[in-house]
């Protein structure tokens, strides 16, 4: 089943649960993944394939988390719970991330595969990592332990 078939069923369900705030948020994730679409349609492309929804969906997680950071700093607890709620629901649409230890070694066979030994490398090292590992990286975490392990 597709991204967007999983989608569609996750709200349905939810619907029928009347889980409000998780029917709101699938619906929110709709309306984006329809922006996309719609942005997509002068290249020629009518529906954005799975590969770009990950990455949009990956985007909308990013803002929240800068979001939660910033109404932490307000005061504001109950909107950063909120948008944690949405991080938690937008996150089970994508597939597990590489994350600790398994990243580590990830990082360390990408290195020793690719020759890389300086910071100028970081290119080779993220393709290497892209075509082994896809849609299991989340790059913000990838490129900051990347640089990290090339630094040390």
């Amino acid at each position: 089943m597709s991204l967007r078939e999983d989608l569609t069923a996750a709200v349905k369900k939810a619907m029928l649960a009347r889980e409000a705030e998780r029917v709101s948020t699938l619906r929110m994730i709709q309306a984006k993944l329809k922006d996309t679409d719609i942005a997509a349609r002068p290249k020629g492309i009518d529906a954005i394939p799975d590969d770009e929804i990950m990455a949009m969906l990956r985007s909308m997680i990013k803002s929240r988390r800068d979001s939660v950071t910033m109404y932490r700093q307000g005061g504001r607890e109950e909107l950063a719970v909120k948008e944690e709620t949405e991080i938690a629901v937008i996150t089970e649409f994508l597939p597990q991330t590489l994350e600790g230890d398994a990243l580590t070694a990830a990082i360390a066979e990408a290195i020793a595969s690719t020759g890389a030994t300086s910071a100028k490398d970081m290119g080779k090292i993220v393709g290497a990592l892209k075509a082994k590992h896809g849609a299991a990286l989340d790059m913000g975490i990838t490129s900051a332990a990347v640089k990290a392990a090339l630094a040390g």
